[in-house]
């Protein structure tokens, strides 16, 4: 298996753990390497390597600082494929997949190089009588990435370009069921050869998370995971005094209206719902149908269903790959069981899928749940698989009402042709990141990547000018220079 190793003060540092956790290719059940569950001791390392990295980095010129990040913009484009691969064999999701994240992570870096312009100040001459008012944007200090497993390659990059291209130095911890990717960017960083301490690579669960929250020199840290986690860490981190973003779950709706394409609709729907074997926050989950949208919809979204290729992501023709591990793939196939109970109807049930050469592979087929009642479990819950609930209603107000009626509010996509349709929703519904005909609202770089409600703990979010702001603090500064000084010199 594959050494995973830290990164501290630009050493590559061999952990000296009794515990490790292993992990699987979810596409065969084989273990491909072994993640080292550090603590307190490794976590403090680096968080020291990164404060003392801090005062030379935050004096050198933003327009130097930004240099870095073009390199690195370069190297991730260069090795793309290999990139690609390693969160395929980890992850599970089709090469694809793997690769449309990387070009995510790839434009953030691209942004993230504006930072000249984006951290400008703001100043006032004579506010009064031989007095300026000056706003400067300072760095923070040292950051942390607290990374989900769904997305190992693209999410710490909604934070990490913007935190240092601003003047801070950076700890990730990646998920321990996701090591060897940001292992692989990390020999990337390494070779972009920015300056000892300024980022940190460490590995571990629990202990090393609740070793960033209490650590006193980590001043802000970033989160992607589950509503409970997320409120957790916001909670913690913010009793320690740090700036805090942490994204929750979701449970997405998309309604669609009679007057939609269906097909077009359908296929992006699919899309949507089973990509990434629906483990992502922005994965359709519950498809509303109104009036006579019904019939019609739900005919097509079964065939999608059912005909959708499923298997090992590097092997040509898959198009949805396996859920992360065995205790993800019993908990879905336990969620379809009991929104059966609950009187919902499988119209296609991929529980208990094998796939032939790949018996050791941790797959669920597309499954489609009709007729879930508001209010139930399985209408609650957030899934993290693929699978799509159905409900039915006779109006956009009914199908409105019932999306803002859910706690979560990361997003919310409506499929139309009507230009008043689309503008009623997008004003009404309750949710930070909204879709017209488009199954997967996910931000371009340069806006912020939102999240309402339940969904997401904090003020400022990942990506564009949100991150500046995050990664930056304000220092206003007032200033008396009498004019009748000036004429001393």
């Amino acid at each position: 298996m594959e050494p995973i190793l830290n990164y501290i003060d630009n050493e590559w540092i061999d952990p000296q753990v009794n515990d490790y956790a292993v992990v699987i290719n979810p596409a065969t059940g084989e273990g491909i390497a072994k993640t080292p569950l550090c603590g307190k001791a490794e976590v403090d390392m680096a968080a020291k390597a990164a404060a003392d990295a801090f005062p030379a980095w935050r004096t050198t010129p933003v327009q130097d600082r930004v240099q870095y990040l073009f390199k690195l913009r370069d190297l991730l484009k260069a090795h793309m494929d290999e990139i690609g691969r390693t969160i395929t064999n980890e992850c599970g999701k089709t090469l694809d997949e793997a690769k449309a994240e990387m070009v995510r992570a790839i434009e953030n870096v691209e942004v993230a190089c504006g930072m000249p312009m984006m951290m400008k100040g703001e100043i006032s001459e004579d506010i009064a009588p031989g007095i300026d008012e000056i706003m400067l944007r300072q760095p923070v200090g040292v950051c942390a990435t607290i990374a989900p497993f769904n997305f190992p390659g693209m999410i710490p990059f909604w934070y990490l370009p913007y935190a240092l291209a601003a003047g801070n130095t950076y700890v990730i911890k990646p998920s321990e069921k996701v090591p060897m990717t940001m292992q692989l960017i990390f020999k990337l960083i390494e070779q972009v050869g920015f300056p000892k301490g300024v980022v940190n690579l460490v590995h571990g669960s629990k202990d090393a998370v609740d070793a960033i929250l209490d650590h006193p020199v980590i001043r802000a840290i970033t989160f992607v995971g589950s509503t409970n986690t997320a409120k957790y860490i916001y909670r913690r981190a913010a009793e320690n005094g740090k700036r805090v973003q942490a994204q929750g779950g979701a449970k997405n709706p998309v309604i669609i209206l009679p007057d939609a394409d269906m097909e077009m609709a359908t296929k992006i729907i699919a899309d949507s719902a089973f990509g990434c074997a629906g483990q992502r926050c922005l994965a359709v989950s519950m498809a509303v149908t109104v009036a006579e949208a019904r019939n019609s919809f739900t005919e097509l979204i079964c065939d999608a269903a059912a005909s959708r290729v499923v298997g090992y992501g590097l092997d040509h023709g898959v198009q949805m790959g396996p859920l992360i591990n065995q205790a993800s793939k019993e908990r879905v196939e336990q969620l379809i069981g009991l929104g059966a109970n609950e009187g919902a109807s499988a119209l296609v049930d991929g529980r208990g899928t094998t796939i032939k050469g790949y018996e050791g592979g941790l797959f669920v087929r597309p499954t489609v749940l009709a007729d879930v009642q508001p209010g139930s479990e399985i209408w609650k819950t957030e899934i993290f698989g693929p699978v799509l609930s159905m409900m039915h209603v006779n109006t956009i107000d009914e199908a409105v009402t019932l999306a803002n009626s859910h706690a979560y509010g990361n997003q919310a996509s409506l499929f139309t042709s009507s230009g008043s349709a689309a503008r009623k929703f997008r004003y009404e519904v309750d949710a930070g990141n909204i879709g017209i005909n488009i199954g997967v609202a996910a931000p371009m770089a340069f806006f912020p990547f939102s999240g309402w409600k339940e969904s997401f703990f904090g003020d400022m979010h990942g990506q564009g000018m949100d991150a500046v702001e995050f990664f930056t603090q304000k220092k206003v500064v007032i200033e008396r220079w009498p004019k009748e000084w000036s004429r001393k010199f």
